[in-house]
């Protein structure tokens, strides 16, 4: 085997491997002996078989076998004689026109990590700022769920229907006087002002009293899920079948009871924690912006173009995925394209901080022990089916990459958290306010783009419910209830965090570089 350097420049390698065909031949007749005693054919005892034989019968399967892993090995020696630590998955690719009693030659592309020098972890210095849970904040939490859990009651038939108030209405839905599927519910509440139904459906109830019977018009929005009714004009038939007008909710230890818990103080405990959290979550934000903004400040080195490469495309599929969401998805994307090299520098900054990230935690010893693996990976398997999980467990585990793109969030919070034990830290108590504003204003002027982008600028859309659309008789939802709005993953999270490598997704007869080399054949 013979190793030649065809390209050494910046971070990118490049190898010439030639495989002579004596010692590829030798190895298929190695493999021939190997099966020989296996291999069945008529007129001979079982293991008889004459080699040239079992050569004639499976030389063709043997020879590519051989060859994909001697490419293999191959690589391995490349990369081991050269000392190289490879960012990405080597590109191998076998000559065009080889074939069977010819040397092999192989190419061999590559991205090496760069040298770091980890820097002195002695002498950090961060600010923690934390926000005490208040009774009063507890006591508005209470008062949330008990608005959000609001009892009505039946009001006068004389009552005419105000913001706030609920009706039972029984509907029909058609256009242009033919019912559609799912346009028709009986007994469904609507509280007027909710926001619950598209435009104009609540506000033409508005006034209406028990027992009274109105035909109302609307225009289903041009982004409505079902494609029969986007942009339709439809006439609803109302039949209002009671008014009720809101109770107030007494906040006690029955209104916990009713919520699961013991008591009112059980209740207040629980969502006190739940607001500690959410706080604390916050403060680790800050704290870890603090961190890595330190760290990008002092380092500036060459990072493979590769690694930059995959983590814009991150960037970029989840800011296009959002742009479609917004009210002018056309404008969002021009806006991006015009400020495509800023999120590349988002992305070249990402990289080289999880590089740094990396090194410095080798440098200490961070790493992710056995258990917590297996935790991840077991994790990772769920979001397949029952019968696929089993092999992707097996992938994750046959293959480096993957189980290092699996490894790489949660080493990367282990390596923040040894930094954080290490750094003096000063504490600082702030409103939740003052603290959400400082995480904001941590966004330096050199990482964002001059423009806000799509993801910060497209209003949440609200979206029409499917029910006019659903095909199920038992759904009673009501014809046009509009989704939850999305928010945008905040370009800052993009902007701040080191690059994380995606879960490795489920093989689909994934085969090794060598093995789609030798298919070339």
């Amino acid at each position: 085997m013979q190793i030649k350097e065809t390209a050494n420049e910046g971070l990118k390698r490049a190898y010439t491997v030639t495989i002579p065909s004596k010692e590829i031949d030798e190895r298929v007749g190695t493999e021939v002996k190997k099966i020989a005693p296996q291999v069945k054919m008529p007129g001979f005892r079982p293991g008889k078989v004459p080699a040239n034989l079992v050569r004639k019968m499976h030389g063709e399967q043997l020879h590519a076998q051989t060859l994909n892993d001697m490419i293999r090995e191959s690589v391995d020696k490349t990369m081991a004689d050269n000392k190289l630590r490879p960012a990405m998955q080597p590109k191998v690719e076998l000559g065009e026109g080889y074939e069977e009693g010819k040397d092999a030659e192989i190419s061999l592309e590559v991205e090496v990590l760069p040298e770091i020098e980890a820097p002195d972890t002695d002498g950090l210095a961060l600010e923690r700022l934390t926000v005490p849970v208040t009774d009063k904040q507890v006591d508005e939490a209470v008062e949330r769920i008990a608005s959000n859990n609001k009892a009505y009651k039946d009001a006068a038939k004389t009552k005419k229907a105000g913001d706030g108030d609920q009706l039972i209405i029984d509907f029909v839905g058609s256009i242009d006087g033919v019912e559609f599927e799912g346009g028709k519910a009986e007994n469904t509440p609507l509280v007027i002002g909710s926001g619950q139904f598209i435009p104009g459906f609540e506000e033409q109830l508005t006034g209406v009293k028990t027992g009274d019977k109105k035909t109302i018009t609307v225009t289903f929005p041009e982004d409505y899920p079902a494609e029969n009714l986007k942009g339709k004009d439809a006439q609803f038939d109302v039949t209002v079948q009671q008014v009720k007008t809101p109770t107030g909710t007494k906040i006690d230890d029955e209104f916990a009871k009713n919520l699961g818990l013991e008591n009112l103080d059980k209740l207040k405990e629980l969502l006190r924690g739940q607001l500690e959290q959410e706080t604390a979550g916050l403060t680790r934000t800050q704290m870890k912006r603090q961190l890595l903004d330190s760290l990008a400040a002092g380092h500036d080195f060459a990072v493979p173009q590769g690694m930059v490469d995959a983590e814009f495309e991150q960037i970029w599929a989840q800011l296009q995925q959002e742009a479609a969401q917004s009210d002018d998805a056309e404008a969002m994307l021009k806006e991006m394209e015009d400020e495509k090299d800023d999120y590349r520098k988002i992305a070249e900054r990402r990289v080289r901080l999880g590089l740094l990230l990396s090194e410095i935690g080798q440098k200490n010893g961070v790493e992710v022990n056995a258990n917590e693996m297996n935790m991840l990976i077991q994790q990772a398997a769920q979001q397949y089916r029952a019968e696929d999980r089993e092999r992707f467990v097996q992938y994750v585990q046959s293959e480096p990459m993957a189980a290092a793109q699996l490894r790489a969030p949660l080493y990367e919070d282990k390596v923040v958290d040894f930094l954080f034990d290490k750094a003096e830290i000063t504490d600082r108590e702030v409103t939740r306010e003052e603290l959400e504003a400082a995480i904001e204003a941590e966004e330096t002027a050199d990482e964002k783009p001059k423009k806000k982008a799509p993801a910060k600028k497209a209003a949440a859309k609200k979206a029409p419910a499917k029910k006019a659309a659903a095909k199920k008789d038992d759904e009673k939802k009501a014809p046009a209830k509009k989704a939850a709005a999305k928010k945008p993953a905040a370009k800052k999270e993009a902007e701040k965090a080191p690059a994380k490598k995606t879960a490795a997704k489920k093989p689909a007869g994934k085969k090794a570089p060598a093995k789609k080399a030798a298919a070339k054949k």
